[in-house]
């Protein structure tokens, strides 16, 4: 594909964009639901393309954790299916009037929801992106133009491929839901030129990527930037819901955004807590990364460089950081962290309070897990991802977050003195 067939491929998503804008809710839901029920139909299909992915990745020797956000299954494909079931039951935010007032010239106000228009996601590596995706663009009433990863590659085809043939059998375009149909990095700095033709730039992926997008990007882009998650252990701390909370954050997916990479845990309890811990980990093949006190409690674990406090390791490793209070532990999140996922594990509410007022990443959560943070977790469905850029969009992306708001204005002849 050349510059010239990208751009015949996106205006046919810019010209479908009226269309998808105005469908009635009842379609909208009508398609979701057939689409669900296509995957589940079509699993088979999926697996096998899935399946040069994964022999493509452990070719070129990527990480167990990477492959894993790779990986589909039966299951996986189950949740991408209920995935659109739960968009199909949410409220349509199309049209909704958020507020609205009287002025004293009687002037109706009101703000209404319409979708963003042409939305771009550039990601990497987890196809059920590409599901949900396509699934909250199309209830939002935006098109979308997907570019996922050269690791993908095959289980993307395949799952647009099987959406398409839904928006067929319904006489919708299938450039409502758009595939760039090749893995190479020129075509994606040839996208993201095309500002007159996409409205947003949504990229879920590492460090790398987000640096690329700030670099080439002419296109408005919401970052879902790297996650360096924190959980902050008090004093008062009870220590067998805090493992299991952390054992949980830590090793139930460490390849996702989500999954947590820091420990800070209260001095008062560190010689208690870190050797419990240590004990957990060393059954989950969990490599632990500490401080000099850390260290000195728990012997024989790696000491911690300073680059590994702000690192997404996305794999079994965890950095251990023993702090003296709760603004100590405040200060190293706002120092290293990168606004995406924090959370405190403590029994007291002013601890939690000061927690949550003194830290403004996307989700702040109090005695549970930092996997939480998620769209399908916190009832939004699904998401398209989990937006570190406070403008316009903050933590997980939904159907809400995919719209803009209009002011209308209702007159009675009025004029302007």
């Amino acid at each position: 594909m050349n510059k010239i067939q990208l751009e015949k491929l996106i205006i046919q998503s810019k010209k479908s964009a009226p269309l998808i804008a105005h469908l009635p809710t009842k379609t909208k839901n009508k398609v979701l639901v057939e689409m669900a029920k296509t995957l589940r139909k079509n699993f088979k299909k999926i697996l096998l393309a899935n399946s040069y992915d994964i022999k493509f990745a452990e070719k070129k020797g990527l990480s167990c954790a990477f492959i894993d956000r790779l990986l589909l299954n039966k299951k996986r494909i189950e949740e991408m299916a209920k995935a659109l079931e739960n968009v199909a039951r949410l409220p349509d935010p199309v049209g909704v009037l958020v507020s609205s007032w009287k002025r004293p010239n009687g002037l109706k106000i009101s703000k209404m929801r319409i979708p963003l228009g042409v939305i771009g996601i550039v990601y990497e590596a987890r196809p059920n992106v590409t599901v949900d995706a396509a699934g909250l663009c199309f209830k939002s009433g935006n098109v979308v133009v997907l570019r996922g990863g050269s690791e993908a590659f095959h289980s993307n085809q395949t799952l647009v491929a099987l959406l398409q043939k839904v928006l067929i059998k319904n006489k919708l375009p299938v450039s409502a839901i758009t595939f760039i149909p090749t893995p190479e990095r020129k075509i994606l700095i040839d996208m993201l030129q095309l500002s007159h033709l996409i409205d947003l730039i949504i990229p879920r992926g590492g460090e790398g990527l987000m640096r690329f997008m700030e670099k080439h990007s002419k296109i408005p882009v919401i970052k879902h930037d790297k996650g360096v998650c924190t959980i902050f252990v008090d004093e008062s701390a009870l220590i067998s819901k805090a493992i299991r909370i952390i054992e949980n954050a830590k090793v139930q997916r460490p390849g996702v955004c989500n999954a947590v990479e820091n420990i800070l845990v209260h001095q008062k309890i560190a010689k208690k807590f870190l050797p419990l811990l240590k004990s957990i980990f060393a059954k989950q093949k969990v490599e632990l990364r500490g401080d000099s006190l850390a260290c000195k409690i728990i012997p024989g674990i790696k000491k911690a460089t300073e680059k590994d406090w702000s690192t997404e390791y996305l794999d079994l490793i965890l950095s251990v950081h023993v702090v003296k209070n709760i603004a100590e532990a405040i200060s190293f999140i706002r120092k290293y962290g990168s606004l995406h996922t924090e959370a405190i594990l403590t029994s007291s509410k002013k601890n939690a309070d000061l927690f949550i007022t003194g830290l403004d990443s996307s989700c702040i959560l109090v005695n549970a897990s930092t996997r939480f943070n998620d769209g399908g977790q916190l009832g939004l469905g699904a998401e398209v991802g989990i937006s570190t850029t406070k403008l316009h969009a903050f933590g997980p992306m939904g159907l809400n977050e995919l719209t803009t708001t209009k002011f209308v204005v209702r007159g009675n002849g009025q004029v302007r003195k």
